[in-house]
């Protein structure tokens, strides 16, 4: 399947997790109606955070990932099969992601799976699917997953990695001898999203002067913004996601850190930008897997954003809640190719695939099963630039799907 697969045009027809396996676990669909889907039922598991702090996130991705699903529905299924989506609630718990994970697979005899919210919740879900031969597609951001030591012929990942995120976002607000302070969330996304930044910065030339971390969840950051000023940093890089982001946005222009230094974020959220207004996030700058906003120029954005606002009281999607989108629908396109749900062919039919869902040209690179696509730089509008409650930000630059911006495989311990 050589040929670039436009919107509308398809045939629509870690390792500690595993403790908790077994132990606990609690069908939630029930044996009856699992029989009455019938055996020719598709069906994708979708185990997502619908609980904690990344919950509107999630939240997003499960009304994205369902839409995928509707419109091949819609259109007869896959080979004249119907396809449904079984949610789980993984309570951004490793142990509750594996065990729910396991759970669709032994259980609910799902054909693949799709999701995880998380650095580490993915590695374990992958964990499971890995030994069990399940097809999983990922998406949420990790460079870890893509290593050899964490990858297998049935893992994919669908989301930007933070070397992709962090290196466009540093090439667009970075500068040469520019010092540069990082507070990090103290868990897997904020570490590799540090260890992305100091690549790139290293590359451009600037000075790192200080690196301070803060627990996930953490609720006051007030005691770090003093010795965030001693530093006297050009830039403050906050590495953090959900609530935290704006938590700790808000609280640093409550302490005057704006007024002295630039704001830059890894990834831009458009919910969390919504929870505190734009007062707060103005000037903002951060990277994006997608925006709204790209259906001025990308035909297939525009589709999506129709189709979704259609479905959803004339809501839009957002830039995580897209993942669940091109993440399902990806998977879906590749049954089609392969004729079915075979894992082989799903497996060969996704590393030929070429695709344009949501946002412009994507595929899988082979070795790794990253998705090679483009990263948007956003900035937060201030009120007084925005003409709807929907135009947070301005597009600054998109830098455009390209494998010369990943690590290369060799780096990553694949076989040259």
């Amino acid at each position: 399947m050589n040929e670039l697969i436009k919107p509308n045009t398809f045939p629509l027809s870690r390792r500690t997790a595993l403790k908790g396996f077994g132990a606990g676990a609690s069908l939630i669909a029930m044996p009856w109606i699992a029989r009455a889907q019938g055996a020719d039922t598709i069906k994708i598991g979708f185990p997502t955070p619908l609980t904690g702090p990344f919950a509107a996130e999630a939240k997003d991705q499960v009304k994205s990932a369902q839409l995928a699903v509707q419109q091949i529905n819609d259109k007869g299924g896959i080979g004249g099969r119907k396809v449904e989506l079984l949610v789980r609630d993984d309570k951004l718990n490793a142990g509750e992601a594996a065990t729910r994970t396991l759970e669709l697979i032994e259980s609910d005899k799902v054909n693949a799976i799709v999701g995880a919210l998380s650095s580490a919740i993915q590695l374990a879900t992958n964990e499971v699917t890995r030994a069990r031969g399940v097809l999983y597609i990922s998406i949420s951001q990790s460079d870890t997953i893509n290593e050899v030591k964490d990858f297998s012929k049935y893992t994919f990942h669908e989301a930007l990695n933070p070397t992709m995120t962090t290196a466009a976002v540093a090439k667009t607000t970075f500068k040469k001898g520019a010092k540069i302070a990082y507070l990090v969330s103290d868990y897997a996304y904020g570490h590799e999203m540090l260890k992305g930044f100091k690549r790139a910065g290293e590359a451009i030339g600037v000075q790192t002067v200080g690196e301070i971390l803060h627990p996930f969840g953490a609720a006051d950051y007030s005691t770090f913004f003093p010795r965030i000023s001693s530093l006297k940093p050009d830039i403050l890089c906050i590495c953090n996601f959900g609530r935290d982001q704006a938590n700790s946005i808000k609280q640093a222009v409550d302490f005057g850190i704006k007024d002295r230094m630039k704001i830059v974020v890894p990834v831009l959220l458009h919910n969390q930008r919504l929870a505190v207004g734009p007062e707060v996030f103005e000037g903002v700058v951060g990277g994006a897997n997608y925006y709204w906003g790209l259906e001025d120029t990308i035909p297939s954005a525009k589709a999506f954003n129709d189709a979704y606002r259609s479905a959803n009281g004339g809501a839009i999607p957002t830039d995580y809640g897209a993942y669940g989108y091109t993440g399902v629908m990806s998977l879906l396109l590749a049954m089609q190719a392969a004729g079915g749900t075979d894992t082989g062919k799903m497996i060969t039919a996704l590393e030929d695939l070429k695709y344009d869902v949501a946002k412009g040209p994507q595929h899988y690179r082979k070795c790794d099963h990253q998705s090679v696509q483009s990263v948007l730089v956003l900035e937060s509008k201030k009120y007084s630039d925005m003409k709807s409650k929907d135009d947070l930000f301005k597009v600054v630059t998109a830098e455009p799907a390209s494998e010369a911006v990943l690590r290369t495989c060799a780096e990553l311990g694949f076989p040259t």
